[in-house]
């Protein structure tokens, strides 16, 4: 009987520290927030959406030289620099309007002094 009782303990304290770990190693996964996109859309992640702005930038010849940052989050793409007219700050923006992911773009293009 007394072994009983001792082996009954034992086992409670084990469950309890598998319990204990079990919450403890839960609690330390990362939780990734997928991207929230309309039907038809395609899901990504801001680095991925980034490269691909910069890619479709350097294609257009009349933006390829120009120095545009891009900087995106949660799908919201901002672009900053300097270019030289009004006319390649609406391309700039048309050409990332059009690349897949890109939900809106904000505008911190600015007109070189001349």
């Amino acid at each position: 009987m007394r072994n009983a009782r001792y082996s009954k303990g034992r086992l409670l304290i084990v469950a309890a520290f598998a319990l204990s770990a079990s919450v403890f190693i839960s609690g330390c996964q990362s939780a990734t927030t997928p991207a929230v996109t309309a039907p038809g859309q395609i899901a990504t992640d801001d680095a991925a959406l980034a490269a691909r702005v910069k890619q479709a930038l350097v294609a257009d010849s009349g933006l390829r030289s120009l120095p545009i940052s891009v900087a995106t989050y949660r799908g919201v793409v901002q672009l900053s620099g300097y270019v030289d007219s009004e006319v390649q700050i609406q391309k700039a923006l048309a050409v990332t309007r059009g690349v897949p992911g890109a939900q809106s773009v904000s505008n911190d293009l600015h007109l070189r002094s001349q």
